[in-house]
């Protein structure tokens, strides 16, 4: 037996990068270590203001993940994200990817679960079932019921009154947002736990004060919201402080 580990330990070292990958995922002891922390920093692909990016740069944050950022500007030359190059990263040509422990992900929720699941940290879904539930619940209706109909993509197709279309859709989805968080939150969206309700919640917050929305009409939600940005998960990971943020929307 002792053999054999010396073998694994020697082939880390002497074999091609992709043999390397196999024994560092698929021997048991390599399998304690990825739980842990990757070998290779994950590398991001985002761009500032994309809610979807700050997401996972909360996660990233709460797990205490170290990772690099490459900036992918999605207005600049047309866009960035829409040349050939990073289209195979990411087929939909949106952000974020993240390449993490050997592949490249894309969508933010897809992403922050498997943080989640590979990663140790404070847990990002609640251990009882109906609670988790309702963090899915929460996830899914920023994540598809407001954020994809106000992102660039949509509001490049509207026209003229692009700011009117998100104001209508981002107050729809608040109202139907704030009575579930009435029944759900305590401390946080779920209870006093963080999860990926918040995670969620605070970028889409961002996007409604940046279309005007007036967001004391929604009390729970401007309630939340404080106590998150004041964490310094929420802080660091914000818009305002990224390598790629202009110097005049800089904190």
């Amino acid at each position: 037996m002792a053999k054999v580990k010396l073998d694994r330990l020697h082939l880390h070292i002497v074999m091609p990068s992709s043999a390397c990958f196999f024994f560092f995922f698929f021997s048991p002891r390599s399998r304690r270590v990825s739980n842990s922390r990757s070998f290779f920093q994950p590398l991001l692909h985002g761009y500032f203001r994309s809610s979807c990016s700050w997401r996972v740069r909360i996660a990233f944050a709460l797990k205490g993940i170290d990772y690099d950022q490459v900036p992918v500007n999605l207005i600049k030359d047309g866009g960035q994200q829409l040349t050939d190059q990073y289209k195979e990263l990411n087929p939909m040509q949106q952000v974020p990817a993240v390449t993490i422990d050997g592949v490249t992900l894309s969508q933010s929720l897809a992403i922050i679960q498997y943080i989640e699941e590979t990663r140790p940290g404070p847990a990002l879904l609640p251990a009882d079932p109906q609670k988790r539930a309702k963090v899915r619940m929460i996830c899914d209706l920023i994540a598809s019921g407001i954020q994809p109909l106000q992102n660039l993509y949509v509001l490049q197709k509207i026209g003229e009154d692009k700011v009117s279309w998100a104001q209508h859709f981002i107050i729809r989805g608040f109202v139907a947002l704030e009575s579930l968080l009435k029944e759900t939150a305590g401390k946080y969206c779920v209870g006093d736990e963080i999860s990926m309700a918040d995670i969620c919640l605070a970028p889409q917050v961002y996007n409604a004060e940046r279309f005007k929305v007036d967001v004391d009409q929604f009390p729970t939600i401007k309630r939340l919201n404080q106590t998150l940005l004041a964490l310094e998960a929420f802080s660091t990971s914000h818009p305002s402080c990224q390598p790629d943020t202009p110097a005049d929307l800089r904190a």
